[in-house]
């Protein structure tokens, strides 16, 4: 896999991180205007594609800041899809999500 992306071209590879860059922002857009939650999987599932793309990016043009950053957010984001997955198939429902956020509140 990574034979294949360092053979891609490097302007390839820019545009690869550009789109990941417009995911991140479309998918902040998408949650401050109240059209996603951040209790859903798709936030996360958006939020992992951007991070994953934005690494890519980072291939051609390396620094390590910012793939530490990329490699929370898909450590992150991996792991609540997995957690949401997990409470799906045992029947619980997103009022134990619910009830966490408005203690936080």
């Amino acid at each position: 896999m990574f034979d294949f992306i360092a053979r891609l071209p490097p302007s390839l590879v820019d545009v690869i991180g550009v789109i990941g860059f417009s995911l991140y922002v479309m998918n902040y857009c998408l949650l401050t205007f109240h059209r996603l939650t951040s209790h859903s999987k798709l936030y996360f599932m958006i939020n992992l594609m951007a991070a994953s793309m934005v690494l890519i990016g980072l291939t051609h043009s390396f620094n390590l800041a910012s793939a530490l950053i990329q490699l929370f957010w898909i450590v992150i984001s991996t792991t609540a899809i997995v957690l949401r997955q997990r409470r799906s198939r045992t029947g619980q429902s997103r009022s134990a999500d619910s009830n966490w956020a408005k203690a936080s509140d």
